[in-house]
Parts: C-alpha cells; sequence; structure tokens
C-alpha cells in the first residue's frame, strides 16, 4: 500500500469515526436535552404558573390507561411483548397527540423507557401517579385492606416505594411531576376499590385524615431529596379536609384535585388560593356519556359538560384576571372502563348501572337516584380486542370538543379573557357530534 493510499484510509477512517459520534449524539440529543429540562412552578405578577424550560405551560391533560374489554385491573399493559406495547401506543397515542393532549396522567407500573419512548415519539410527558396505599397495601408480607397511615409499618413501606420510584425515574426524559395519591380522603371512609357516593366527614376519619396528610409531606419531602427537577402534587379528593392540608402538607408543590361539580367547579379556585398559596390541577374531571333517564348514550352532554370545565381552567389561568392559580387538568378519562362496575364480573358487558349520585350532572339526575355511569367516562368508545389484545377507539364528540380546547394558548403574547370566552362561544358541541356520527 502506498503512502498516499495510507493517508486516504486514514481520512476515511478518520472521517467514519466523526460521522459515528455524530450519530450518536443526534440519537441521545432527545435524552440530553430532556435531562436538562427544569420543570417548576412559578408564582410572579402574573399568579402562579408551571414552567418548562422557562416557558409556561397549561397542561392539557388526560387519564390514560389500557384495559382491552374482558379484562379488569389486573391486565398489565408493560407485561406484553414489546411489539405489542408499540402498536397500542402507535393507536392510542396518535389520536392523544392529534387531539392536542400534552400530557397523560399514569399510575406506577409503567417502566420508565416506556415514559421516554412516549415523550420522544409523540412529544407527550407523563404524570407520573403512585396511589400511596389508596388500594390497600402490602405490608411485611400480608395484605392490609384499608391502609393504617398511623402504622409505623405503612410509613416505612409508603416512603421506601417512594425513595425506589423517584431513583427510578429522577433522570427520564419525557417525566413531568409525580402525582401522590388517588383522592385518598375518600379512602378513609370508602372500604373497597369502586366508587360510591361522597362521604360525609366525621370525626373518626378526621383523625386518621392527620396522619395520612402528614405522610404525604413525608414522601414529597423524601422525593425532593432525590429530585429537584419536577414538581410533586398531591391528589385530593375535592377539598375535602383542604384545612387540613394546609397544615400538614406544606411542602407540596401543587394541590391536585378529582371534582365532579358538573358545569362549574365553583369556589375552587379561589379557596385553594385562600387557603393553600398552591397552584389547583384538575387531576380528574368530567362527566360520562350515559343518560340514566333515557338509558341511552349521550355525546353532547358529555361534550358540554367538558367544554364548560376547561373554559373555567382558563380562565383561571395565570395572567387572565381571575384567580391566575389554575395550571391545567386531565379530563377522565380517554376510553370506557367496562370493568369498573362490578371489577370482577361481567368484564364483556358495557354495564349501564350507575354507581353513585351527583346533582351537579343534571342532565340525567332526579333526586332519589343514582345518575353516574363508571363505565361510560370515555372521550372514546371502546371496541373489542382482536387475538393479540388490540382494540379499536370511536371518538365522541367531547373528543372533537376538546381537540378545539386544546389548540387554543392561554399564554399567548396577545391572550386576554375576552379573547378566551369569545374562542369558548366559537366552538360547537353540535358540530363535534356530527362529526363523530361521520367518522363512525
Amino acid at each position: 500500500m502506498s503512502s498516499q493510499q495510507i493517508r486516504q484510509k486514514q481520512v476515511l477512517t478518520s472521517n467514519g469515526f466523526v460521522f459515528i459520534v455524530l450519530l450518536v449524539l443526534f440519537l441521545l440529543s432527545d435524552t440530553i436535552i430532556a435531562q436538562d429540562v427544569k420543570i417548576e412552578v412559578i408564582s410572579d405578577q402574573k399568579g402562579t404558573h408551571l414552567q418548562v424550560a422557562g416557558k409556561d405551560f397549561m397542561i392539557k391533560g388526560m387519564n390514560w390507561d389500557y384495559y382491552p374489554v374482558g379484562t379488569n385491573y389486573t391486565y398489565n399493559l408493560w407485561q406484553q411483548p414489546d411489539e405489542i406495547i408499540r402498536e397500542a401506543l402507535e393507536n392510542e397515542m396518535t389520536l392523544l397527540k392529534n387531539m392536542g393532549v400534552n400530557t397523560i396522567r399514569v399510575y406506577a407500573g409503567i417502566p420508565a423507557r416506556w415514559v421516554q419512548y412516549i415523550y420522544q415519539n409523540y412529544h407527550i410527558y407523563t404524570m407520573l401517579n403512585h396511589p400511596f396505599g389508596r388500594y390497600g397495601l402490602s405490608v411485611n408480607g400480608s395484605w392490609m385492606q384499608k391502609t393504617d397511615y398511623a402504622d409505623s409499618s405503612v410509613r416505612k413501606q409508603l416512603l421506601t416505594d417512594i425513595k425506589i420510584l423517584a431513583t427510578e425515574f429522577n433522570d427520564t426524559p419525557g417525566l413531568l411531576m409525580y402525582l401522590l395519591g388517588n383522592e385518598n380522603n375518600y379512602g378513609l371512609f370508602w372500604g373497597g376499590a369502586e366508587s360510591e357516593d361522597i362521604p360525609v366527614e366525621d370525626r373518626k376519619s378526621t383523625h386518621r385524615a392527620y396522619d395520612m396528610y402528614k405522610l404525604f409531606n413525608n414522601a414529597v419531602q423524601s422525593i425532593k431529596k432525590i429530585d429537584t427537577s419536577h414538581p410533586v402534587a398531591i391528589c385530593n379528593g375535592d377539598l375535602l379536609f383542604i384545612e387540613i392540608i394546609a397544615q400538614e402538607c406544606k411542602d407540596i408543590d401543587i394541590f391536585g384535585t378529582n371534582m365532579y361539580r358538573g358545569l362549574s367547579f365553583g369556589d375552587a379556585f379561589q379557596r385553594v388560593k385562600d387557603l393553600l398559596g398552591k397552584p389547583i390541577l384538575f387531576t380528574e374531571f368530567g362527566s360520562d356519556a350515559y343518560n340514566a333517564l333515557e338509558k341511552k348514550e349521550d355525546q353532547q352532554a358529555q361534550a358540554r359538560y367538558l367544554l364548560n370545565n376547561w373554559k373555567e381552567i382558563y380562565q383561571n389561568a395565570a395572567g387572565l384576571g381571575k384567580t391566575e392559580n389554575a395550571i391545567g387538568g386531565f379530563t377522565f378519562q380517554f376510553s370506557d372502563g367496562w370493568w369498573k362496575h362490578g371489577q370482577t364480573f361481567n368484564l364483556d358487558v358495557h354495564d349501564t348501572t350507575a354507581s353513585w349520585s351527583n346533582g351537579g350532572f343534571q342532565f340525567d339526575f332526579a333526586q332519589g337516584t343514582k345518575n353516574m355511569n363508571e363505565e361510560w367516562f370515555g372521550i372514546c368508545a371502546k371496541g373489542l380486542p382482536n387475538d393479540r389484545g388490540l382494540y379499536p377507539l370511536y371518538p365522541r364528540a367531547a373528543y372533537y370538543v376538546l381537540q378545539k380546547v386544546h389548540k387554543l394558548d392561554p399564554f399567548a403574547e396577545t391572550m386576554n379573557a375576552e379573547k378566551i370566552n369569545k374562542y369558548f362561544e366559537s366552538i360547537s358541541v353540535t358540530e363535534a357530534f356530527l362529526k363523530a356520527q361521520t367518522d363512525h
């Protein structure tokens, strides 16, 4: 080999090495950037708002899960082969992205690599939700049906679990925040997981609430010792025990609430501002799509309630003149849960039995009857699965209403309250319903 040939080979080898290095850096760029992203709650003259990488971020969220018809809470998508998971995510996340959803609420159990996958492929963040003993807890090898937050073994177990979670997800691209619990204050009354009528506060449960919220705050502190880049929220049932939360949960960044009050959230924004001084995040809200009085699907009623709820969230965002402490919400929920009523039987039946009563939903409320249908809260109706467990979704009117809602940026430079109102007034529930019928 001549000296010229040797030099040419050296140049080619050097160029090839540079190419490989550049390729690796390109492939890792999303990860590197995401790990450096600071997500924080900011309070200033505009109000209280969430920022991602220094930019205001309205959470346009969705409660998301994956349960094929015929299964229940024991089904685990993340235990399926990767090819099944990828296909399921392609179907679901594409619909969510096209809807304008920027964050999903997912329970702990999802591996960190799939949080990253969802973010890098669909640009959708994840709010990671640890139930924090809401549905019972395994302690020292024994199952505790109703979590006793005063028990030292329970406290140790939950705090250990939280530390493991924060350590695993600390640097995960696509993680937006941590959420602890799921209306655990109701769990102080209810013995099971199925929704019931909203409980009335009693002295015994109030005493237990102090122990629970103290432990919530301990968990928040534990996360912050490990992860300083992501906010931590709790998930409360409405505003029940908010005075205790003000005393015992001073370290939370965000007050999250599951709230079903009908067309309006009422005084929620102001009370959270006055009593907690924290931003309010609606971790669950919405309406079912079944009319308990007329015994039939009612897509337009569902869409109308969601439209009004989102309007209030936008109106109360920072810089728009009202309470200026709303940072977004997670619509409940993406697809119907055929297992919700009964939970272990009739899993292949779309049950129309109402589970609880709520006078805020006047379209199908009658005194002395139940009107909330747990299996019909989906923004999308659910089809039957194939032999691989994959199923189709059929968007309801609410999907198309929210698609328009999510297009609006409440933090746009020229945005004001008047523009918010005019935009929402322009959204037609009837048009959305007709589109849903056409698409089916």
